[in-house]
């Protein structure tokens, strides 16, 4: 066994994975490609396992594969590449392993001792024939001392010096894996876990909170959702779908099996089941079927101050933080008389004692929950809202229809899985359906 280092015999770079994630990628020119995410591992029963490539981010949310025969240097805060990156969503197979997603908190076993230890992270080297293995694992015993607060010895050691590494993923934690999602957007937290193995997905799932996983399954594909939705715990899939915004929740729950939806409905809060269940009475593509129950919802004798406070609120998403709908009591939707809308940027024009009564717009054709797709979108582009209210025939304020859920639904159903160029006539389908 060795202590930790960052050169290996003969002074060839070792390079600790850990520590990569979030490198920038270049090419020859100094123009930046991407950021490292990950690393791919063949494990084998003989040998050190081999280091084949990263995973990188670019463009925005697209991730792809480059081999490491195409990197030239790997420095500290860089990596340089030929400049040749194909673009192919990575796709991982089965005899790959990621070592971030798959490696960091595995637990394996030391062949000499018997001894359990935690994988903490892993080094690479190239070797003479320029093929990259993996050289040393970075691991640490199980804390001890009273109340286990004495933290556990750290060391280094050969990956022939210890057993189950090829293991399966239950043996990793979720607490590296949940390191690297920390500061990310739903939307890329949901392109994270959906790239995981059902198992894993569930693992890490039981380390988030209700209303951040909530946030990324709302981002799912359908069947995305269905699928880590149905292997949770029952108790547990009820308290995400109370988190989720009510209108995201319906359609899920209407993907589900009649049984599996019935049981998870009967778990919910009372209050949250009933408006997923009034939700799915009304066709998808229709304002009904689009609409939140949870808009913000506001007295016309409240303040603009308390307007404000409530679209600062960081569980408001930001379409729906930009307007406050006016009604009479009772204020849950269905409301009293819908009496109109106020803008935030109105608002911020005026004092913060002005009652908002004062300041709504009522100049606005109206739409009921039988309203098409096609209806509520020429209203929003009309008026140049990004909510729309939903009213029945008595005034009163069903919900409100977000443009970004309007945006989900005339996106082609594999969107969140296609990185390719969406086409006119995909979206002219789905506006039609």
């Amino acid at each position: 066994m060795t202590t930790r280092s960052s050169q290996s015999r003969g002074g060839t770079s070792r390079v600790f994975v850990a520590r990569l994630v979030g490198t920038t990628v270049f090419d020859p020119l100094g123009d930046a490609v991407g950021k490292v995410h990950d690393v791919v591992v063949l494990i084998r029963l003989r040998g050190e396992p081999r280091a084949v490539g990263f995973v990188i981010d670019v463009s925005g949310r697209r991730r792809v594969f480059l081999p490491l025969s195409r990197v030239t240097a790997i420095e500290p805060g860089a990596v340089i590449t030929t400049g040749l990156v194909n673009i192919r969503r990575f796709s991982q197979r089965a005899v790959e392993t990621l070592v971030v997603g798959e490696l960091l908190d595995r637990v394996v076993t030391l062949r000499d001792s018997g001894d359990s230890v935690t994988v903490r992270d892993v080094a690479i080297e190239r070797d003479r024939e320029k093929d990259w293995k993996v050289t040393r694992l970075y691991v640490q015993r199980a804390s001890s001392g009273p109340l286990g607060l004495r933290r556990g010895e750290t060391f280094t050691v050969r990956p022939d010096e210890v057993t189950g590494l090829a293991g399966s993923t239950a043996q990793q934690g979720a607490t590296a894996l949940l390191a690297t999602m920390e500061d990310l957007k739903p939307a890329d937290l949901a392109d994270v876990l959906s790239d995981l193995p059902l198992p894993r997905q569930v693992e890490v799932a039981a380390e988030l909170s209700d209303e951040r996983l909530a946030d990324a399954v709302e981002e799912f594909s359908d069947d995305d959702a269905v699928a880590l939705i149905s292997a949770l715990d029952t108790a547990r899939a009820a308290d995400v779908l109370d988190a989720m915004e009510p209108d995201d929740a319906a359609d899920l729950v209407g993907e589900l099996p009649q049984e599996k939806a019935a049981e998870l409905l009967g778990l919910m809060q009372p209050d949250e089941a009933e408006d997923v269940r009034r939700l799915m009475t009304y066709d998808e593509y229709t304002a009904g079927g689009l609409m939140t129950t949870e808009p913000i919802i506001l007295p016309p004798e409240a303040s603009v101050a308390t307007f404000l406070a409530h679209a600062r609120k960081s569980e408001v998403p930001a379409a729906l933080a930009a307007v406050a709908f006016v009604c009479r009591p009772p204020l849950e939707s269905p409301t009293g008389r819908f009496l109109g809308m106020v803008h935030l940027q109105r608002a911020l024009r005026e004092r913060p004692q002005r009652m908002v009564g004062s300041i709504v717009d009522n100049d606005l054709e109206q739409i009921g929950p039988d309203d098409s797709i096609g209806t509520v979108t020429r209203l929003l582009a009309t008026y140049n809202l990004t909510a729309y209210p939903v009213v029945d025939d008595a005034g009163r304020l069903l919900g409100a229809v977000s443009v970004d859920d309007v945006l989900d639904h005339l996106m082609p159903d594999d969107w969140r899985d296609n990185d390719d160029e969406v086409t006119d006539e995909a979206i002219e389908r789905n506006a039609n359906a």
